[in-house]
């Protein structure tokens, strides 16, 4: 998680458990190429700041939103939710849905808990109306990496 803030909010995101907390340093290695986080959190002031990197970090999937929380004037609050498991989805023009359920130092057990529980909630909030097949394939994969195929109709794992 990387918090773009500046002054106070520097410490109180840091003690809300934040692993990567500034400003302009960030901005600069973002620029050059690192992205080792998977949630960026900004206040709306320094959004003018992560303009430049739109094209970037919105290719990625990590511009901040406020429709997502990620642009707040409660950092702290924010980074709670995010590190005690709130989750963003989206889908794409072609009704794909994209969502992370974990990263490399997840154990097997977590990414497993992880996909069953958005599993479920993707069933619950499944539209009465809904006929027919709801999920029409299941591919999991890591950034630059094949992706394996499950078989929706056999997917709770235990």
């Amino acid at each position: 998680m990387l918090v773009i803030a500046e002054g106070d909010d520097v410490e109180s995101c840091k003690a809300a458990g934040a692993e990567y907390v500034g400003s302009d340093e960030y901005l600069e290695k973002i620029q050059k190429g690192w992205f080792d986080f998977d949630v960026l959190i900004t206040k709306p002031m320094m959004m003018r700041k992560l303009g430049k990197l739109g094209r970037v970090l919105g290719s990625k999937g990590l511009m901040p939103n406020p429709k997502t929380g990620t642009v707040t004037q409660d950092l702290e609050k924010a980074i709670k939710e995010f590190k005690s498991g709130k989750f963003e989805y989206r889908n794409d023009k072609e009704g794909i849905l994209h969502v992370v359920i974990g990263n490399i130092t997840f154990s097997e057990e977590d990414i497993v808990e992880n996909f069953n529980a958005i599993y479920d909630f993707l069933l619950k909030i499944k539209p009465n109306k809904s006929k027919g097949t709801y999920f029409k394939s299941i591919a999991l994969c890591s950034t630059q990496s094949p992706s394996i195929f499950i078989e929706p109709m056999k997917v709770k794992w235990s």
